[in-house]
């Protein structure tokens, strides 16, 4: 089903694709092509029996044109450099799509955390962010939670990044636990922002929400809040599913009902006056939203045919393979690429970066609105630059994204 392709080339071709496109010199590529720095760190933890065991973790630095580096660190056992690099010049032009004065970075150790004790965890934790405590800091580097790491790691690595320094330094995370400088509003920020560009599509493509119908892929964190979200503006829910399975109605569901369930069954399985689906299934719905909030490259060359819906989301990083890409475009199904449409957990990130720096804090009214004024702009960015050179959404993102750094690039004198 994954059409396999080393993840830095994809980034690499998207790179040269959008360069070329805004008629960009070479140099412009050759200066993106790379990241600025990547940090290799080895990482001896004391085990609970005793036994020392070594970690090997990354952090990428993609790009600080625009700004400090910004991105998450994940705990996984499959993390590898390119995996990293790739991910670190993703959030680049996520940063630089929605107009945030950040670049691109990204960490990663190589571990199955679920094999950890809660203290291995944290001396894991600790021992990395001490590793790469040089190369970040509020002005350098602000990481933030991704796979399989939470607000409480982020309280770890700032604590310990506090006590290197010698004094209270909650700007250098951001995902915190609220009572440390966390932001309100920061749990529900990524669905919300994909909630916030699924609305302005919607409108672009004629479709009433009040009488439109969605389905969603992946009913975790980001698919349950983007369900009810939806839902609230009049949208019916009509499937959903987890990695344990999916609930169809055709009449719709009710997303706060079916997140009660599967918080009580551990999946959404077998609802309540439901019907079992298949993800392939789900996929292929007749709705007019599609809302992919799991894995990567679930839509690919071999699926992408059966879509129906006429609005793509991309909660997820990757739902979509580039195969399968062109393939929905020329369908003429828009997609709301991901570094788009999911931007709303790191423009809730930079929210707390400020309110961090400013030691001053929002309403969670106040961050919403913000987080609405700076994903519909930059919705109508991408949107505008999509008609204007006749690309499909993915790649205008990444020209919205390029021209900016590329302004930036010049003025600074490095090409």
């Amino acid at each position: 089903m994954v059409e396999t392709l080393n993840p830095f080339e994809i980034v690499q071709k998207q790179i040269k694709t959008a360069c070329d496109k805004l008629g960009l010199e070479n140099s412009y590529f050759e200066v993106l092509k790379e990241p600025e720095k990547v940090l290799t760190v080895s990482i001896p933890v004391k085990m609970d029996d005793g036994s020392v065991k070594t970690f090997i973790g990354y952090r990428s630095q993609h790009s600080t044109v625009l700004g400090p580096a910004k991105g998450g660190v994940r705990f996984h056992p499959d993390v590898t450099m390119d995996e990293v690099k790739a991910l670190s010049a993703w959030m680049t032009f996520k940063c630089a799509v929605i107009g945030l004065p950040y670049g691109g970075g990204k960490g990663g150790i190589k571990v199955n955390p679920k094999e950890l004790s809660k203290g291995e965890l944290e001396r894991l934790s600790r021992g990395y962010f001490a590793a790469i405590s040089p190369i970040i800091g509020p002005e350098k580097d602000i990481p933030a939670p991704d796979v399989y790491t939470n607000a409480q790691v982020m309280a770890w690595f700032m604590d310990e990044f506090s006590k290197l320094r010698g004094y209270y330094c909650p700007g250098v995370v951001t995902g915190k636990p609220i009572v440390i400088g966390g932001s309100l509003g920061r749990n529900e920020a990524t669905a919300r922002g994909a909630m916030f560009t699924i609305r302005e599509a919607a409108k672009r493509v004629g479709i009433d929400l009040k009488n439109a119908t969605a389905a969603i892929q992946g009913f975790g964190n980001a698919g349950s809040i983007a369900a009810r979200l939806l839902n609230e503006l009049g949208c019916k829910i009509v499937a959903v599913n987890d990695s344990r399975g999916g609930a169809y109605n055709p009449e719709g569901l009710d997303p706060k009902a079916v997140l009660e369930y599967k918080n009580k069954n551990g999946t959404v399985k077998g609802f309540p006056g439901s019907k079992d689906i298949t993800s392939d299934e789900l996929l292929s719905l007749d709705v007019d939203i599609l809302v992919p909030a799991a894995l990567e490259n679930v839509i690919t060359s071999k699926n992408a045919d059966n879509i129906k819906a006429k609005i793509i989301g991309e909660a997820a990083n990757g739902p979509t393979t580039p195969e399968a890409d062109e393939i929905l475009y020329k369908k003429g199904v828009l997609v709301i690429p991901d570094i788009l449409c999911n931007a709303g957990g790191v423009t809730v990130s930079y929210f707390e970066w400020v309110q961090n720096l400013m030691n001053f804090y929002w309403t969670e009214e106040e961050v919403n609105q913000r987080l609405e004024h700076l994903m519909v702009k930059a919705f109508n960015e991408v949107y505008s630059l999509h008609k204007e050179y006749g690309v499909n959404m993915r790649e205008a993102a990444y020209m919205v994204a390029i021209k900016r750094i590329a302004e930036a690039l010049k003025v600074r004198g490095r090409v």
